[in-house]
This record gives C-alpha cells, sequence and structure tokens, in this order.
C-alpha cells in the first residue's frame, strides 16, 4: 500500500512550517510509522540547517537531473529521513519543480508517510506541491497577514485540484482570539500550538522537549493527522488539539477562588472552537 503525502503549506514565511513538519515527522516515527520530509522550499530550504545536517545530495540536484532519489536520503534524529535542500542561486535555477511528482511517488512507495515542506509565496515551486498531495495541511500564526496568506494558500489548492484536509495555528498565546481565526478558514482547526519554548532548544521539540506544552500539542496533532491518514477518521469526528494547562503561565499563583469549569480557557477565547 502506498504512503500518505501531506503537504505542509502556508502563504507567509515564518510562520513555522517546516517546524511542524519536522515535530510531525518525529511524532510519527514514534508510533512505528516510517516518515521523510521533503525539503521543497526551493527557494529557502532550511530543513537541513535547522536539524543540523551536511548532506552530499540535495532535492535540488535530483530536479536538476543530476542525482537519484535514493542519494539524496538523509538520516536524522528520531529515526526520521529526510530529502534536503540547498540554499545556492546556482541550484535553484537548476531545479524543475515539475519533476518533484517523479521524486514524491518514488517516495511514497517506500515511505508511510511523505510529508512535504513547502515554501513562503504562491509560486510555481510551492504551488507544485498542493496538487501532489493526499492531504494539505495549512499552518498560520495568528498574525493578519500570515492568515490572509494562509487563506490565500487554500484558495490556490483547490485551484490545482489539492485537498485541504486541516489548519494548525502555531505560536498561540492568551491573548490570541483562536474562535475568530478558525472561523475565517473553511477547514478545520487541527490544533492550536502554544508559544512557550525558547529559542535555544534543538529541534524537533517533541524530542528535545518532550515534556514541553508544544510537544505535547505536536502529538496531539499527530494523532489527529494519523486517525485520517490510516485508520478512516473523517474530518468532522476531529476535535481541535488544545489544553488549558498549556497556556498556564507556571509563575503565576493558582487561584483557589476559580471555580470554573476544567475546559474553559483563559479569557473565553478558546471557546466555541
Amino acid at each position: 500500500m502506498a504512503g500518505y503525502v501531506c503537504t505542509v503549506a502556508g502563504g507567509k514565511g515564518g510562520v513555522g512550517k517546516t517546524t511542524t513538519a519536522v515535530n510531525v515527522a518525529a511524532a510519527i516515527e514514534e508510533e512505528g510509522y516510517d516518515t521523510v520530509v521533503v525539503d521543497a522550499d526551493l527557494g529557502m530550504a532550511n530543513l537541513a540547517a535547522m536539524l543540523e545536517v551536511e548532506p552530499e545530495t540535495s532535492v535540488h540536484q535530483i530536479l536538476g537531473g543530476g542525482r537519484a532519489v535514493s542519494d539524496a536520503l538523509t538520516d536524522v534524529q528520531g529515526g526520521i529521513t529526510i530529502v534536503p535542500g540547498e540554499q545556492s542561486l546556482e541550484a535553484f535555477a537548476d531545479a524543475d519543480p515539475a519533476k518533484l511528482k517523479t521524486v514524491i511517488k518514488t517516495l511514497r512507495n517506500a515511505y508511510d508517510v511523505v510529508l512535504i515542506d513547502t515554501g513562503a509565496g504562491l509560486s510555481h515551486e510551492t504551488t507544485v506541491p498542493l496538487g501532489l498531495a493526499d492531504g494539505v495541511l495549512l499552518v498560520t500564526t495568528p498574525d493578519d497577514v500570515a492568515v490572509g496568506d494562509a487563506i490565500k494558500t487554500a484558495e490556490l489548492a483547490e485551484r490545482v485540484d489539492g485537498n485541504v484536509v486541516g489548519t494548525v495555528l502555531n505560536r498561540t498565546t492568551t491573548e490570541t482570539d483562536v474562535e475568530a481565526i478558525a472561523g475565517r478558514f473553511d477547514s478545520k482547526l487541527f490544533a492550536v500550538i502554544p508559544d512557550e519554548i525558547e529559542a535555544t532548544v534543538e529541534e524537533p521539540l517533541v524530542l528535545n522537549a518532550p515534556d514541553s506544552p508544544a510537544a505535547e500539542a505536536y502529538h496531539q496533532l499527530t494523532d489527529r493527522l494519523l486517525g485520517l491518514f490510516f485508520e478512516g477518521v473523517e474530518i468532522d469526528e476531529i476535535e481541535t488539539a488544545v489544553e488549558p494547562e498549556w497556556f498556564v503561565d507556571e509563575n503565576e499563583e493558582d487561584d483557589d477562588d476559580d471555580d470554573d469549569d476544567d475546559g474553559d480557557f483563559s479569557h473565553g477565547i478558546f471557546q466555541g472552537i
């Protein structure tokens, strides 16, 4: 049986697409599924740098016609395999995004899950992965521009017969109006990822900061994705991954007079999603 291909996309740069792909990949591997992450951000490839590896072969060389897919397979921590990119302008100029179709076909026959990490913007190279996937996972931050660009990405995916399965809201705080943001998307909000990890923590968080709220959020997101990928769970049956304790400041004193239900969230901003 061929593997499931999931494209991780979002119109704006810096919203956490690569972070999401890496953490979901690590969590999926922990569940026993062979997973590969492809760096399809051909203009600004950063997957290898994030994972602190220096691969000998890149996806750019495959797309340029000089190397085989197997040449670029690189093992990283957590049992994840990646197909990294490179950052030179020469490599970008030589890479043909149309050849991604052959690359992904090869990988889906060898892995249980193929995650495609995409770049920012609405260019040809960011559009191709939207139409190749079984499902597209949108990633955005609460920033209004990021939300708007993610919505544009969803519209573009629809035009190329892509299937947007859900959305991830990254870098969320107690000040974020999650319900309002979720209401702007046609797709289901799969997970709310808290903004609480220091920049010094190495990726993937699910391996290097496993007790953090963000790691727990990624684990819950992964549970929902695996249900969708392999267990026949319908999107309408998926509940948003979000927990009150992810947004509690440990330095705050407990409020003994707080008689709210355990499922309620600070300021009520998480209710109704």
